[in-house]
């Protein structure tokens, strides 16, 4: 029966080489930011919110007044966002951090109820530096775990190569013949009946409960991610502006976000974004996310009103981006699931 516990010594011998290339890409990151003269921070994981995200579901506690003072509520994080911005606000300029972040009910192959996330934001950048920090990382941890190529499930992927660079709008009509832009002639209020017929027409089931946002994501699983990264990673940038969540409108586009997700092998890396310094619009959203929120799952997370405090106080123009190290090491080992590239596993 023990022999089944990860911690057996036998089980546990088959993430020894696995491990040893989590812990030299985690010296990599390091020196990666050490080099270009970042901040390493560290912040609360106990926060008054988790995150506006109103899909993600957090953990929630109690805290105790030591003098036996009014208890107050709060979250393990989901990301450490809120508080590495207030360090914006706070003038340090560049700052990155290998944080433990929590989301409840998340449990696959790539996905863990707590793992690593590692989040940096760069004062007066943009999105576009981001991208070329992204290549760089990657490169310099494959370098570290001592490969050349990225690969899972007898894929490869060639971070060496020149990373492409994919429109939202160019992927749906790539992948799945769609002009997912023309479904959202207001750009803030997207037509769910117009995308609806779309994903229809090219045999995707849509059911009359299914918001734009569910449809998008329904074409996006089945026809599109699954090409996402073949052969090279790729950065799919510029998502419909109903999609931005924290980032600001392109300045190009405005139809569209300063967003982007980077992709190998069909997994998401990252997430980033050319931030939102509008206290004023940042409310609107995350109001309108908590209002959903309270739709889909009865449920919603206090705003930070720090933050938002912050971000009036006057939040540097800024680029971040938050990456899944996790996932990662899990390319770079060529690992079938998360759990395969974790010291201990959450308990099941």
């Amino acid at each position: 029966m023990s022999a089944n516990r990860w911690w057996h010594p036998q089980a546990f011998a088959s993430r020894r080489d696995n491990l040893a290339v989590r812990s030299r890409a985690v010296q990599a990151v390091r020196g990666f930011f050490a080099e270009r003269d970042f901040a390493e921070v560290e912040t609360p994981c106990l926060q008054v919110s988790p995150g506006m995200e109103p899909h993600l579901k957090a953990f929630t506690t109690t805290l105790h007044d030591a003098s036996g003072g009014p208890a107050l509520e709060l979250a393990l994080h989901t990301s450490p966002e809120f508080a590495m911005k207030k360090l914006l606000v706070a003038g340090v300029p560049r700052l990155y951090q290998l944080a433990r972040v929590f989301r409840n009910a998340e449990r696959s192959p790539t996905h863990h109820p707590e793992f690593t996330m590692l989040e940096w934001y760069r004062a007066g950048a943009t999105v576009d530096a981001l991208m070329e920090d992204m290549e760089a990382l990657v490169r310099q941890c494959a370098r570290a775990a001592g490969v050349t190529e990225l690969h899972r499930a007898g894929r490869l992927c060639d971070p060496f190569a020149p990373w492409r660079r994919l429109s939202v709008a160019e992927a749906f009509f790539e992948y799945a013949g769609i002009d997912v832009l023309a479904t959202a002639p207001d750009p803030l209020s997207p037509d769910r009946d117009l995308l609806a017929a779309e994903a229809r027409r090219i045999g995707i089931s849509v059911s009359d409960f299914d918001r734009w946002d569910d449809i998008f994501f329904k074409v996006m699983l089945d026809r599109i991610e699954p090409h996402l990264g073949e052969g090279v990673p790729v950065f799919l940038h510029s998502y419909p502006l109903s999609m931005a969540a924290l980032a600001r409108p392109s300045p190009q586009d405005p139809r569209v976000a300063e967003r982007f997700e980077a992709y190998a092998l069909a997994v998401e890396l990252a997430n980033a974004f050319g931030e939102l310094t509008d206290a004023a619009e940042q409310r609107r959203r995350f109001e309108a996310d908590m209002a959903l929120k309270a739709e889909l799952y009865g449920e919603t997370h206090p705003v930070d009103e720090d933050f938002l405090a912050a971000l009036e106080f006057g939040m540097p123009e800024s680029a971040g981006i938050a990456l899944g190290f996790d996932r990662l090491v899990m390319l770079l080992c060529g690992a079938e699931s998360i759990d395969q590239v974790l010291w201990a596993p959450v308990a099941s």
